[in-house]
């Protein structure tokens, strides 16, 4: 059954154990409704802008872009179990803010996420993904819990 109310849906990963649950959820919904289903993967360079450009930054942007690849590996293959295709998208930038850029320029009816897998000192430090794309997305967010 197609609906009109949910055309678009986006599944932002960071590939960990958190959003395996919200890539479900999202999987269900796209199969219910007959949505397009995106997925994202944003690699977080802003933490890298104060460091010197020099071996061990990019050793630790290739293993950033391997775990990416991971993830969206881990939707589509998922996806794919259920009969569906994702078109995976893997970013550079501030994930919520490129979460947001992403959905907004490819009129994405709903962003499904977990609540990722910052916790504890990680999230007092750098703040909550899920948050801040609730917080400031014109887009409907769905944040799903994660079974972990």
């Amino acid at each position: 059954m197609a609906s009109k109310f949910y055309e678009k849906i986006l599944i932002a990963t960071d590939g960990s154990e958190y959003t395996k649950n919200a890539v479900d959820y999202g999987i269900d919904i796209a199969k219910s409704t007959g949505a397009k289903l995106y997925a994202i993967y944003v690699i977080d360079t802003a933490a890298f802008a104060s460091i010197p450009m020099d071996a061990a930054w990019e050793s630790m942007y290739e293993l950033l872009k391997q775990e990416g690849d991971l993830a969206i590996k881990y939707v589509t293959e998922r996806a794919e179990a259920e009969g569906m295709e994702v078109e995976g998208n893997l970013i550079e930038g501030h994930p919520a803010d490129e979460i947001i850029r992403y959905s907004e320029k490819n009129s994405i009816s709903i962003i499904v996420m977990g609540t990722l897998g910052k916790s504890g000192l990680d999230r007092f430090l750098l703040g909550s993904v899920a948050e801040k794309i609730v917080r400031n997305s014109k887009i409907p967010v769905l944040v799903v819990r994660g079974t972990k």
